[in-house]
């Protein structure tokens, strides 16, 4: 499987495009079945295969249709404490005011 080239939000809809696209065809499913499945509409299965752009709902529907939802557990993680200080009794922040 092919690594995300973090070089640029295009490159990136673009790899997602196409692992799609390999993921439905190694499920032996076309298009239409993928939409049927997912309840994605047929024409976004094909936008989204074609050059990744769509909703986010509509890609996680055709991920757990795809058996591929795993991959959104680590998709804006928490990040790791770098200190103590991250981990102490410290409120979590709700918002970011100026």
């Amino acid at each position: 499987m092919k690594a995300f080239k973090l070089t640029s939000p295009s490159d990136i809809l673009e790899a997602l495009a196409e692992r799609i696209k390999d993921r439905r065809i190694s499920a032996d499913l076309t298009q239409k079945e993928l939409a049927a499945r997912s309840g994605v509409s047929y024409a976004s299965v094909r936008q989204l295969e074609s050059n990744g752009k769509g909703s986010l709902l509509a890609a996680i529907k055709l991920a757990y249709a795809l058996d591929a939802e795993d991959g959104f557990e680590a998709l804006f993680d928490n990040k790791s404490p770098q200190s103590i200080e991250d981990v102490v009794d410290k409120p979590k922040r709700k918002r970011v005011r100026r």
